[in-house]
């Protein structure tokens, strides 16, 4: 796990070392193992490393092949990777070094961009062909590593964060307002832009090409993967879904555990983390596991639910692993914020502090960290989403049903008031399209309900799940940790997508048979948090962890910010919201935003995502 980055001046002007190098400096929490750049001219690029396979000076990068061809700044782990080496040496390459990064290099070398399609595991990279004089950016199948870029006339500037790119003499830092818009809407951003005007971040399963001869020097995108959810043609029994399940699952943990550091793991109190520390435990007695809980002495209703400990520690003792627990307080959010800030850049989805105590606990004892994020977006984690538009009957009523529930901060029957500011620069942006956009490659026919659960677990995956993969990626790499994901591995996540949605959700058939025109969906337990999603996942868990796990409703980590925010935060709020010369008034109305507040700080309403994120955007203003 390391950061890049990189410099093409289409002018032929050469690429600075001192810039390039405060381009790595920006980024040294990602690599404090080491750094490398390689200049040419008009080229170059950057390297920070986090040595986890083969720590030896062989892996440095800018990694440049034998015959001085071919160069590769490289961030990520392909976990087959010892599999393409044997394919690669079937051919007559020849390895100086044990990294994936060198098989990596040769598999580019020998296949160009599908070599991508044969990597199992997370990665951003650059590849530079020094005598065609092109260059190829790619991100991994699911974003879990990001890339972002920068291209105007007279460059292309790139790195593993957007700090990188600021530390370019030339950049103009403007705030980007459609985003801000885009993120006020859906608490994400789905499109590639970002809260920086004119930086993108390169979207996951595509790649993209620049030919350094080209008149037209853009770059030019391709699309080498995407999910496709689907009912499979002929079904099997379920009894041998549960044994694939179970025997890619295994496989799965076990791939990712391949390091030549110490690995470690989350241990939440859910079952996904739960039963990945009983797979990776079985491997590594004494496993370190690490939980996050929160003090709920001002908690209440359902975040007295909030606080896992508890569970996490009857795993850690059946599992017999070594376990560590740090617990939050209301003001561990206020004191973090400006450091958390910095390193996430941009906020996206939920509530990300606690990601980062738990990120700064595990970095205290071991490098890797195994998470059991992609679980819930993969085998139907949150069926209260998707029975939304299960009884929809065509696609457009869909994306309506859909939509209205992904208004997840500030709905379209007030945004407009509360934009008044810049809304001559933002009214054309129609978020709806935005959001039906996002299913565009997704060509389902949808003639039954469960084509539109796929539909959504399709959404939400290229969404909800990317928004995570960013969070996680930088609060973890904030502490030079690395984490991997499981549930991402390329074979499981093929099952994922072609298990049939029966074996997933429990009251689908329910669902279908109600009438809403009878029944409110507030009072119907099917559109609230239950145990009702990832059942064939739950059948197959029970094998390895206990029965009141299993059966627990659907929990996520979060903290008792409704609370916190109307009790011992209330003046940390009010501070920073309600106060006129905040640089988030420059963008929203003052006056609708502090009614929306105010309507949680009274208790009228629970808009506890919407203080967090604007919290988080007014500490980004002031950041950048």
């Amino acid at each position: 796990m390391c950061g890049i980055v990189g410099q093409i001046n289409f002018d032929k002007t050469p690429v600075s070392p001192v810039v390039l190098k405060k381009m790595t400096d920006a980024i040294r929490h990602r690599g404090p193992d080491g750094e490398g750049h390689w200049i040419e001219e008009s080229v170059g690029f950057g390297h920070r490393r986090l040595s986890i396979i083969d720590p030896s000076p062989l892996g440095r990068q800018p990694m440049v092949s034998q015959n001085q061809r071919y160069i590769l700044t490289y961030n990520g782990e392909v976990y087959n990777f010892r599999e393409l080496r044997t394919e690669l040496e079937a051919k007559g390459y020849g390895f100086r070094s044990q990294t994936d990064s060198e098989v990596v290099l040769y598999a580019l070398v020998e296949w160009g961009s599908d070599a991508l399609l044969k990597f199992n595991g997370m990665f951003a990279l650059s590849f530079w062909d020094r005598k065609r004089k092109q260059l190829l950016l790619a991100r991994d199948r699911y974003g879990i590593k990001p890339l972002y870029y920068f291209q105007n006339e007279q460059k292309l500037v790139f790195g593993s964060e957007q700090k990188a790119i600021l530390e370019q003499p030339a950049f103009d830092r403007k705030i980007n307002k459609q985003a801000l818009l885009e993120y006020f809407t859906f608490q994400n951003i789905f499109t590639d832009q970002t809260l920086l005007e004119g930086i993108h971040l390169l979207q996951p399963g595509h790649y993209a090409t620049l030919g350094f001869q080209r008149t037209n020097k853009r770059l030019e995108f391709t699309q080498y993967w995407d999910y496709h959810f689907r009912e499979p043609e002929k079904p099997l029994a379920k009894e041998e879904y549960l044994e694939e399940l179970d025997r890619l699952f295994k496989q799965a943990v076990n791939r990712q555990l391949v390091s030549d550091v110490e690995v470690g793991s989350y241990l939440s109190g859910g079952m996904d983390s739960g039963s990945i520390t009983a797979i990776a435990a079985s491997n590594f007695p004494y496993l370190k596991t690490f939980t996050c809980g929160f003090d709920l002495s001002s908690a209440s209703g359902i975040e007295l639910a909030f606080d896992e400990r508890v569970k996490a520690e009857a795993m850690s003792a059946k599992f017999k692993t070594e376990h560590y627990e740090m617990v939050l307080k209301a003001g561990d959010m206020e004191r973090c914020l400006p450091k958390l800030s910095w390193h996430l850049e941009e906020p996206r989805v939920g509530q990300s502090y606690p990601n980062f105590y738990a990120s700064k606990l595990a970095s205290k004892f071991v490098k890797v960290v195994l998470s059991g994020a992609g679980g819930d977006e993969l085998f139907g984690g949150y069926p209260w989403r998707y029975y939304r538009g299960a009884t929809a009957e065509n696609f457009e009523q869909y994306v309506d049903e859909y939509y209205l529930y992904w208004q997840r901060l500030i709905p379209n029957s007030v945004i407009s008031k509360v934009f008044a500011p810049v809304w001559d620069d933002v009214k054309d942006v129609w978020t709806r399209d935005i959001f039906k956009d996002v299913f565009a490659n997704h060509s389902n026919s949808l003639e039954k309900p469960e084509d539109f659960i796929n539909h959504s677990l399709y959404f939400e995956a290229k969404t909800f799940l990317h928004g995570l993969f960013v969070v996680e990626d930088k609060l973890s790499m904030a502490h030079s940790l690395e984490t991997r994901v499981p549930f991402m591995d390329n074979d499981l996540v093929d099952f994922a997508m072609q298990c049939p949605v029966e074996l997933k959700l429990n009251n689908l058939g329910k669902v279908i048979r109600l009438n809403e025109n009878e029944v409110g969906r507030k009072g119907n337990q099917y559109f609230q948090k239950t145990n009702d999603g990832k059942q064939i996942l739950r059948d197959m868990m029970s094998r390895y962890i206990p029965t009141d796990i299993i059966k627990a409703k659907k929990q996520g980590f979060s903290s008792p910010d409704a609370s916190w925010f109307r009790g011992e935060s209330i003046e940390f709020v009010r501070r920073k919201l309600l106060d006129k010369n905040s640089p988030i008034f420059d963008y929203l109305d003052i006056g609708e935003t502090k009614s929306l507040v105010n309507e949680h700080l009274t208790g009228q309403q629970n808009r506890r995502l919407l203080i967090w994120s604007l919290i988080s955007v007014n500490e980004f203003l002031e950041a950048f």
